[in-house]
């Protein structure tokens, strides 16, 4: 129970409408079959493609992020993170792309899903067209909610070395340290928004949410064009 003098913190407001969503999520059959080992390796190679054309465009909106934030840390902090994107994202996929067939030269080649093709597209354009806290509340999502989620897998594990190499890769402290970061400033930032500025980037927040679910989704479907 909260007093009127000690209110939830944003982070906590941001996250109490996404629990359902987030509930769907780790339900997904793709993530309960990385746990228990049933996942194709169909399914998960989508994924991973997928992943490198949606981390590419997700490390520009961080960069964009990063250009309207608050303070000069603030904004060496999502720089920061645009270039480990690159940096430790990309040499996870060179680590798998080969065990799954895929030469990581021949990526581009590969289709831009239409799931990862709304989600890059709405990431972009609330990061360009909105204020820093609608651009942070339209990241956030990917990282809160991959530490959450490799927090759950770590305890299950996987029986396949490959499953287990992504799920050590948000499971880890290193990456729940970097998402510790982001949550402080957004609960830094939370007390200096108006009522109709939280409500904007609140709506980003449940939108992207709703798109990590749909990203896992499409991966498990092999989702394609449909025309």
């Amino acid at each position: 129970m909260h007093s009127d003098t000690n209110p939830p913190s944003w982070s906590a407001r941001l996250w109490q409408p996404i629990e359902p969503t987030f509930a769907a999520i780790l339900a997904h059959p793709f993530l309960t079959g990385l746990t228990d080992g049933s996942l194709t390796e169909a399914a998960f190679t989508h994924y991973v493609a997928q992943d490198a054309h949606y981390l590419r465009d997700y490390a520009r909106a961080l960069a964009i992020v990063a250009a309207k934030a608050p303070t000069l840390a603030d904004t060496a902090m999502f720089a920061r993170h645009a270039a480990e994107v690159f940096d430790v994202e990309l040499s996870l996929h060179n680590e798998l792309l080969p065990e799954l067939g895929i030469d990581p030269a021949e990526l581009n080649a590969i289709p831009i899903a239409p799931t990862t093709c709304a989600y890059t597209s709405y990431l972009l354009a609330a990061a360009h067209g909105g204020s820093f806290a609608e651009g942070l509340a339209a990241v956030l999502p990917c990282y809160w909610i991959y530490a959450r989620v490799g927090a759950a897998l770590a305890e299950r594990g996987s029986p396949d070395r490959r499953y287990q190499l992504w799920i050590d890769s948000y499971g880890g402290a290193e990456f729940a340290a970097t998402v510790a970061e982001v949550l402080e400033l957004t609960d830094r930032v939370g007390p200096t928004l108006s009522a109709s500025d939280e409500a904007a980037a609140n709506g980003h927040f449940v939108v992207t949410t709703r798109y990590e679910w749909m990203f896992f989704d499409a991966a498990h479907r092999r989702e394609q064009w449909p025309v």
